[in-house]
């Protein structure tokens, strides 16, 4: 029986295990967090999901973080709670999801500025945001979802600020068109808005406040006093571990072929991680990669992810992101916040690996997933010089790994 392991438990690597695990494959899910979802089921919110893959008999091992993966042994090493935990795979499927884009601008260390999807994640996890003025920036569908749950949970949401021109944002609107369940979605979150004044061809120039945020200054509209600020330019794909693995990675993503199979053999990978696209795309492609690592043909979804595709690419034209947000640091603002790296250090270097070994920017505990991706957009830098361990791991765990192989 094939053994097929599954990195991501989000909607990509659910509909991958369900599917290697229904055509016959011995199939193991792993994801850090203690419930499958991921971020964006976070909390069950795609019933026939949950229950096809507790049926479909796949093992799922929550609190497990791969630190360490040999594509020559086919091997991962996985730290979980009670100790470490070498695994062997016969097929391996990488669907690691995205992280949110942030970019930099004066103000946005302040305490009570975070992430767009990180303050929704808090506020799940017990964040109390109750008759608290928050602001919504930065540019994406997210917004609107992020600004729906923080008022459904009490916020006062004093403005959504939307990069993108009012243009691009109506042309985006005829294509759902063509879509009738997103169409669906899209009127939901507007009505659930109603009374939030949604502003386009606007962006956050600076956050203002002694020890905590308490003012946003926005370009083309006026300053607005806050609690909180929410802000996210969209997401970039998380490639490290396949890229620890060897696997052939372009700024946009995975490489894969129209098996969802990467450059190195046995490994596929599937969802945000080859490109953002939406939970659509995601679902697809992790169901194309389960039936491809189960040794299944996939020609009857090749249709369906190309639909998703445009639709994906028609998403990223209308959010792009407008070339002034590159212009917002000040010399002394802050790209990499773990290593207290300013702009201006960085402005004077070629690129990543010279300014990495010159200033240490990437060198902190993030390893670079804040500012490697805010530098690619300021400069056009590559990320490169990815290495294991993949995420932070106990030397415990490093240790006995290396006496293993010794």
């Amino acid at each position: 029986m094939t053994r097929v392991v599954v990195v991501g438990a989000g909607p990509a690597g659910m509909a991958a295990a369900c599917r290697a695990s229904e055509n016959g494959a011995q199939v193991t899910v792993l994801d850090d967090n203690p419930a499958v979802g991921g971020q964006i089921w976070r909390g069950g919110s795609s019933a026939i999901w949950f229950q096809r893959l507790r049926k479909s008999g796949a093992e799922f091992l929550g609190g497990s973080q791969v630190v360490m993966a040999d594509a020559r042994a086919k091997t991962l090493l996985v730290e979980r709670a009670e100790g470490f935990r070498s695994l062997p795979w016969d097929k391996l499927i990488v669907a690691t999801g995205s992280r949110e884009l942030f970019l930099p601008f004066p103000g946005w260390t302040l305490p009570g500025v975070m992430g767009a999807g990180g303050m929704q994640a808090l506020v799940k996890s017990g964040l109390v945001v109750k008759r608290k003025t928050v602001v919504v920036a930065g540019s994406g569908p997210l917004l609107l979802a992020v600004a729906s749950y923080l008022k459904s949970r009490g916020a006062r949401v004093a403005a959504i600020v939307e990069q993108a021109p009012l243009k691009r944002l109506v042309g985006f609107g005829t294509r759902l068109l063509a879509s009738p369940g997103k169409l669906v979605q899209a009127a939901q979150l507007q009505l659930s808005l109603a009374g939030v004044p949604y502003r386009t061809d606007c962006w956050v120039e600076a956050a203002e406040g002694e020890g905590q945020v308490r003012r946003v200054l926005v370009h083309g509209a006026k300053p607005i006093d806050c609690d909180y600020l929410a802000v996210g330019y969209g997401l970039t794909p998380n490639t490290e571990l396949a890229s620890v693995l060897g696997c052939e990675v372009s700024c946009d993503g995975v490489r894969v072929d129209r098996r969802q199979q990467t450059s190195v053999a046995d490994v596929y990978c599937a969802g945000e991680s080859t490109g953002i696209g939406g939970v659509d795309l995601s679902l697809v492609e992790g169901e194309i990669a389960g039936l491809a690592a189960a040794g299944r043909p996939t020609e009857g979804l090749t249709a369906k992810r190309r639909a998703a595709r445009l639709f994906a690419q028609a998403l990223a034209d209308a959010f792009a992101l407008r070339p002034e947000l590159r212009k917002l640091c000040r010399p002394e603002t802050l790209v990499c916040r773990c290593e207290d790296v300013p702009y201006q250090k960085l402005a004077a270097h070629s690129g990543w690996r010279e300014a990495k070994l010159l200033t240490r920017c990437g060198m902190g505990p993030c390893q670079g997933r804040v500012c490697g991706a805010a530098a690619e957009f300021l400069f056009g830098w590559g990320h490169t010089g990815v290495r294991p361990p993949v995420l932070p791991a106990r030397v415990g765990s490093l240790v006995v790994e290396e006496e293993t192989q010794s």
